[in-house]
């Protein structure tokens, strides 16, 4: 069977940026980000060596991406992180440890939409195709985001076609997947206490089957998400062939389970979950935000389609 728990060095890890965010990224540093890029919090996660995981200069795999993004999403940390992870993955080397280092922001877009545009140094396209630079073209919109967050509308022009290993795309799922399962359980966790607390009727609102049972429902499915994304980055690290599927469907489910926790908790805050200072605002429109991102859904599945295929007209093992 198949340990999906953190070793000690990946435990580590988790720690450390549970220890930076519980210090500098809080609801109020959440609540001053929002609209913006928190350049100085990026610097100093940078600073923490997260973007240099799974390299050689900074060591460990997709098991350490996955158990960081799993911090950073419990604290519903900002930025572009999925796709930095992925830009090292194809960008040319001095390029790669510049982004390690947080000194250059990547967007990793579907024309004419680009996430962090604004803030952006480095550009990607990606499509069915593949990916490929992109320089954008004035004017260049501003985007006001359902997350937030400072995203552009331009066209572009199309740069060079970059080398995407099956590993890049892999890493930037599992990434995501663990940030969303992450994200979805903090936010059931602060409804469930919620529900523990909040009386009506004399009695907790926990008590009430209608709403302790969504919300064991969600966090059931939300462990699960977590497992897979955990699952996929051990595949990745061993460089199964299945890995590129394993991660697409650990992000579809982490999607799916995310989004489904953001409206079981909205209805247990009741009027509470529809303010924008309400608990569940900042990290329920980061996780719907995520969910948009590109590379879409579709990608996900092709790649399981892909897998599904290639097992269909594989030879029968041991056959001439």
């Amino acid at each position: 069977m198949l340990d999906l728990d953190f070793d000690d060095a990946q435990l580590a890890i988790a720690d450390a940026v549970d220890k930076f965010c519980a210090e500098r990224c809080g609801e109020e540093a959440l609540r001053a980000a929002a609209g913006g890029f928190p350049a100085e919090l990026w610097t100093e996660l940078a600073g923490l060596g997260v973007f240099a995981v799974a390299t050689p200069e900074g060591g460990g795999g997709a098991l350490e991406i996955v158990a960081a993004m799993e911090s950073l999403g419990r604290a519903g940390f900002p930025g572009p992180l999925d796709a930095t992870f992925f830009a090292r993955e194809v960008l040319p080397d001095a390029e790669a440890a510049a982004v390690a280092k947080g000194e250059c922001v990547v967007s990793l877009g579907a024309p004419p939409l680009w996430p962090w545009g604004p803030v952006a140094d480095v550009f990607l396209e990606v499509d069915a195709g593949g990916v490929r630079r992109a320089r954008l073209r004035e004017p260049v919109e501003a985007v006001e985001t359902l997350g937030g967050e400072p995203w552009a509308r331009a066209g572009h022009e199309r740069g060079e076609a970059l080398a995407v290993p099956a590993r890049a795309f892999a890493l930037l799922d599992a990434a995501r997947a663990a940030y969303q399962a992450a994200a979805g359980r903090r936010l059931v966790d602060d409804a469930a206490e919620h529900a523990r607390t909040r009386r009506q009727f004399g009695r907790s609102l926990g008590e009430f089957q209608a709403v302790s049972h969504p919300l064991a429902d969600c966090a059931i499915s939300l462990a699960g998400a977590a497992s897979l994304a955990r699952g996929a980055a051990f595949c990745i690290d061993e460089d199964a062939p299945d890995a590129r599927a394993r991660a697409a469907a650990a992000r579809l489910t982490a999607d799916r389970a995310a989004l489904r926790a953001v409206a079981v908790a909205h209805q247990t805050f009741g009027a509470l979950g529809a303010t924008r200072d309400g608990p569940a605002f900042l990290r329920s429109r980061r996780i719907r935000q995520i969910a948009s991102l590109p590379p879409g859904p579709d990608a996900g599945r092709e790649a399981l389609l892909g897998c599904f295929e290639a097992a269909s007209t594989a030879p029968a093992g041991g056959s001439a």
